[in-house]
């Protein structure tokens, strides 16, 4: 049966989707957000802890779709990497704008000079927000104010300056309590859509799982292509996902028994 012929209509929740994969993984292609969907969130992004046996669970369930599992992140693909070693997955990274793919061909994001030193100074204005945690992300600078949400508008009205200044060529992107300047040319969903078109994933539904509006892209896309999506967290937030699962280790949990060849 191709994945076409798959009546998405008739699963109910997410635990059935998942428990269709299971038994049917030639159908199915996984995409993952990693941070708040895989990862618990933490204070500031260099302190995120990686269970033990995640990333084993990850390769396991990769080899049972055959190669057909990606991770989609807003992370640098170079960091994302060292969070899952020693596995290489696929790896869609700064929101799709560079990406690994299922034969380990990399599309790179490139840094220009002009951007480079706009990098420079908005790290040194945002120094002054005390708490506020500059990441750089290469082709992408993400500001975190979860240590000080105090600074939630001024914060924001000095990105929006940024992006103003960088140009038609990036976007300001918003997510849980950070700011992030990054290449408008691409989405997680136009990654995903991406990586159906590769001989591994080609032929699949797709099931994605985010937790945040970086998501939201790759959920409508997922969905018009007649897939499911999953948000992760609880709450009553607005989003095009199909269903939903509490949390990131409520999907640990899940993907540890698929990994494993347990009942979902």
């Amino acid at each position: 049966m191709h994945a076409t012929d798959f009546p998405i209509g008739a699963l109910a929740s997410p635990e059935a989707v998942f428990h269709d994969l299971g038994r049917n993984p030639g159908r199915w292609a996984l995409f993952l957000d990693i941070d708040g969907t895989l990862l618990d969130l933490a204070p500031t992004p260099d302190t995120i802890q990686v269970p033990t046996s995640l990333p084993t669970d990850l390769h396991n369930i990769s080899a049972h779709l055959n190669g057909a599992l990606a991770l989609v992140t807003g992370r640098a693909l170079v960091y994302a990497d060292s969070l899952f070693q020693p596995y290489h997955f696929p790896i869609a990274g700064l929101h799709g704008a560079e990406m690994r793919g299922s034969d380990g061909t990399i599309l790179p994001a490139l840094v220009t000079p002009a951007f480079a030193a706009l990098k420079r100074s908005l790290a040194e204005r945002a120094s002054t927000m005390k708490g506020v945690v500059v990441e750089d992300k290469g082709a992408a600078i993400a500001a975190h104010y979860r240590l000080a949400p105090e600074f939630d508008e001024p914060l924001g009205d000095l990105m929006r300056d940024f992006v103003a200044q960088a140009g038609d060529g990036w976007v300001l992107q918003l997510g849980k309590m950070v700011y992030e300047i990054r290449p408008a040319k691409s989405s997680k969903g136009e990654a995903v859509a991406r990586y159906l078109q590769e001989p591994v994933f080609a032929g699949r539904r797709a099931l994605a799982l985010g937790d945040d509006l970086t998501d939201e892209s790759m959920f409508s896309a997922v969905n018009a292509m007649g897939g499911y999506s999953i948000r992760v967290g609880s709450g009553e937030v607005k989003t095009a996902a199909l269903g939903r699962l509490a949390s990131p280790e409520a999907v640990r949990q899940t993907l540890a028994a698929l990994a494993a060849g347990k009942p979902i």
